[in-house]
């Protein structure tokens, strides 16, 4: 019932900058934290920032903290990752998820999260 489809991602050089955005489906989106994730080549599925349903608390892994910034926009089912200072090792993947319980907080865990985005791929060239 919930579809999520993200946008935004692109190749870009070491140093620069890329928003994502990812919108949602359905009517309880407001309820819901929301995270993204990535998959680099050969590597399994992380996490990478998570939001609460309200925005007002997040969570980001530590290789990212500094450089990006999770926010999302209730009144348009939209959340975004805006992602600085870009690395080549950011290079992946990227996928937005809603958590799978309208009462969890922050959670970091795949596992955690019922419903997926198709993906939109980020490539940092060196």
């Amino acid at each position: 019932q919930v579809q999520l489809v993200e946008s935004g991602g692109g190749l870009v050089q070491a140093g620069g900058s890329l928003r994502l955005s990812c919108a949602a489906s359905g009517r309880t989106f407001s309820r819901y934290a929301m995270g993204w994730f990535r998959q680099a080549p050969g590597k399994e599925r992380e996490f990478v920032a998570a939001i609460s349903s309200s925005g007002g608390r997040t969570n980001y892994a530590d290789s990212v903290k500094g450089r990006f910034t999770i926010s999302r926009d209730n009144a348009k089912n939209t959340v975004y990752l805006q992602m600085n200072s870009l690395k080549p090792e950011d290079t992946a993947v990227y996928y937005c998820a809603r958590a799978a319980q309208a009462m969890a907080v922050l959670p970091l865990s795949s596992y955690e999260y019922n419903y997926w985005g198709q993906g939109t791929q980020v490539t940092v060239s060196s």
